[in-house]
């Protein structure tokens, strides 16, 4: 009987292994110097399958071997490539229109467990308490050490208003701590936006969906109204954004850009892994029918003193903006080292209704600097105020070029500026009150604290650069 087993194992491992062999010679057809499949390790792929299927405890279907043998030809290339089977291919899609089921969470897989890239602002995970690094280590009873991030993932998602716990190690922690979390529909504003005093305005992008342009444009006109007047200044906060759609990048750059200005472009193996991406309507419009919502843009938007906030939890989208606004001199960047991650992602949908998310090029901002694994460094490093020598922002020094297996810079021989540094005062003790309003009385949220150090810097600075043009 076992030996019954392992011949049909290999007879369709073979089949398998097959028509494998015939793809990629199809795929190859036009590339003369393409290396062969390697034979011995197809060989040995087909041992282990026909052993699994002959010997492994219990009954293993070819359906799921071969699907995890999926997973981990992708998972072993980078953090960010994945096999997405149906649920997580739809989740995928519906979440960049800015609604979906689970807890708001930015993760990625760290030596077996889930770790947190970010919580996503006003979602249960951020009300909740997660932080940037968290590495969760059980979901309810269930420990993760063995899960793909595909599992953990459909755990924590689940029906609005069930709960889930999590159980997490925290850097500088004794112990794991626990948090229970209540799932709900995540419906995230990605643009808000604040008249902070007179003649100078405060936007926030949280993270870049399909509408975020359109909904800057919109927020920017608000302000505009709000001060009755042109603008002294104007700070873009992209602080703890994880990133998001590209052309929703392309489009809050192309806001504060001069028309056809060069925002990123991105080189990879492949022609449509080479793209230049400018400040026109083309590359930030899904459509050709889609009207130009940056067409009427408050009369000085192209030209007002501007400082980008930033730190270790502003990733992808949010980079490619501070490098481009960095690169053109249109912005003072201020804050910490970003996240890192300046590799293309590109959804390719399977004949099955399933896909892959392949990392396929590099980004690189205008002037050349690739963002991959080092991130954009600030023109003025500013920390966030510290409580007893400790640094409130130390939660996000997670970055890329901590993952395990992430994509090289590329360039790792070209440095860059040194920035100014500010010293951040030091607290006596913990409390922030802010000016923040209790939600559970009914209270609403506060955009941003008046007690946020890296945000009143940004101010001062503004305030400083007009009282030297009026000189």
């Amino acid at each position: 009987m076992r030996g019954k087993l392992q011949k049909f194992g290999l007879i369709a491992m073979g089949a398998l292994l097959g028509v494998m062999l015939s793809l990629n010679y199809s795929a190859v057809a036009d590339k003369p110097q393409a290396t062969p499949l390697p034979v011995e390790e197809l060989r040995a792929f087909a041992e282990i399958f026909g052993k699994i299927k002959s010997d492994y405890v219990e009954p293993v279907e070819d359906k799921k071997l071969i699907t995890e043998a999926i997973n981990g030809m992708l998972s072993g290339l980078d953090p960010h490539s994945a096999y997405l089977d149906l649920d997580a291919f739809k989740d995928l899609q519906v979440g960049t229109q800015g609604e979906f089921g689970g807890l708001g969470i930015e993760v990625g897989m760290e030596d077996g467990f889930v770790k947190v890239v970010a919580p996503i602002e006003d979602t249960p995970a951020y009300h909740a308490g997660l932080k940037s690094g968290d590495l969760i280590i059980k979901l309810d009873d269930t420990p993760v050490k063995g899960m793909t991030l595909n599992d953990a993932v459909k755990r924590m998602r689940g029906k609005p208003n069930t709960q889930i716990t999590l159980t997490v190690m925290r850097k500088g922690e004794n112990k794991p701590l626990t948090f229970t979390l209540t799932r709900a529909i995540i419906k995230i504003q990605s643009v808000k936006s604040k008249l902070l005093e007179s003649g100078f305005g405060y936007v926030r992008v949280t993270q870049f969906q399909e509408h975020t342009g359109e909904n800057l444009a919109k927020a920017l006109d608000s302000l505009y109204k709000q001060n009755k007047e042109s603008l002294k200044g104007l700070i873009l906060d992209l602080r703890n954004d994880p990133g998001g759609l590209l052309n929703g990048a392309v489009g809050v750059s192309a806001a504060f850009l001069p028309e056809n200005a060069l925002v990123v472009y991105t080189e990879g193996r492949t022609e449509d892994a080479k793209m230049k991406l400018t400040a026109s309507k083309e590359n930030y419009l899904r459509g050709a029918k889609d009207s130009d919502y940056l067409k009427n843009l408050p009369e000085g938007v192209k030209n007002v003193p501007m400082v980008v906030l930033i730190n270790g939890g502003s990733a992808s989208a949010s980079e490619i903006v501070a490098g481009a606004l960095q690169d053109h001199k249109r912005a003072i960047i201020m804050g910490t080292q970003s996240f890192g991650k300046g590799s293309v992602q590109t959804v390719l949908p399977l004949g099955n209704g399933t896909a892959i998310k392949l990392t396929t090029a590099r980004y690189f901002t205008p002037n050349g600097r690739s963002i991959q694994a080092k991130g954009i460094t600030p023109d003025i490093m500013v920390e966030e105020a510290t409580v007893n020598g400790v640094e409130k922002d130390a939660a996000f020094n997670l970055r890329e070029a901590d993952l395990e297996r992430h994509l090289s810079n590329g360039q790792d021989s070209k440095t860059d500026h040194a920035p100014l540094k500010l010293q951040a005062p030091k607290k006596e003790t913990p409390k922030d009150k802010g000016d923040s309003k209790d939600e559970s009385k009914g209270g609403e949220r506060e955009i941003v604290s008046k007690n946020d150090y890296q945000l009143n810097q940004a101010v001062n600075l503004l305030k400083g650069l007009q009282i030297l043009k009026n000189r």
